[in-house]
């Protein structure tokens, strides 16, 4: 264990610093050996969260197979007593399958919030992301907002739902506006 203030700090922060150099690199390997015996990866907007290191390790070669020139940017840190944020940029061609989506071949990029903490040993108990998941799907070309051209794919894509929302709208009018 380290010691505390700024030294455990310093430290948390090459570890973290550490795990970006091995996603860049793709170095599969080198990335798990930043995560402690008890690993966790949560990625939120999808409601993904594997628990265990050979969950993360799925998580991570689904990723790096799907995004094989993945490039990560970090724009900013935040080091807190029990954790790191990062703000960073990601990058990355769409040239594997994802989430039950095949290869688009289509560019990447987006914003996106890494929480990191850590266990007694100063190794990444898990990682946490945050990020616009619409924004990820309307620049693989799966998502589109409902205005312009947009509002006619999801009338086509969703019809249901649309006749839902008409319907409860409509009811709603007839109740004078209350939910």
């Amino acid at each position: 264990m380290q010691a505390n203030g700024p030294e455990r700090a310093r430290a948390r922060r090459a570890v973290v610093e550490e795990h970006v150099r091995c996603e860049n690199l793709h170095n599969l390997v080198g990335l798990m050996a930043t995560f402690g015996a008890n690993a966790r990866y949560d990625d939120d907007p999808w409601d993904d969260h594997r628990t265990g290191r050979d969950g993360v390790r799925s998580y991570y070669t689904e990723l790096l197979r799907s995004l094989p020139d993945l490039a990560i940017e970090v724009k900013q840190w935040h080091i807190a007593q029990d954790s790191v944020v990062l703000e960073v940029t990601i990058r990355g061609t769409h040239l594997g399958p994802w989430r039950g989506l095949p290869a688009t071949g289509r560019r990447l990029e987006f914003p996106l919030c890494g929480i990191y903490t850590f266990d007694a040993d100063d190794r990444l108990a898990g990682e946490r992301i945050y990020y616009d998941r619409a924004l990820v799907l309307r620049q693989l070309g799966l998502f589109r907002e409902p205005v312009g051209i947009g509002r006619l794919f999801t009338l086509l894509s969703h019809p249901i739902t649309i006749g839902r929302a008409l319907l409860g709208g409509s009811a709603r009018a007839a109740r004078g506006g209350t939910p």
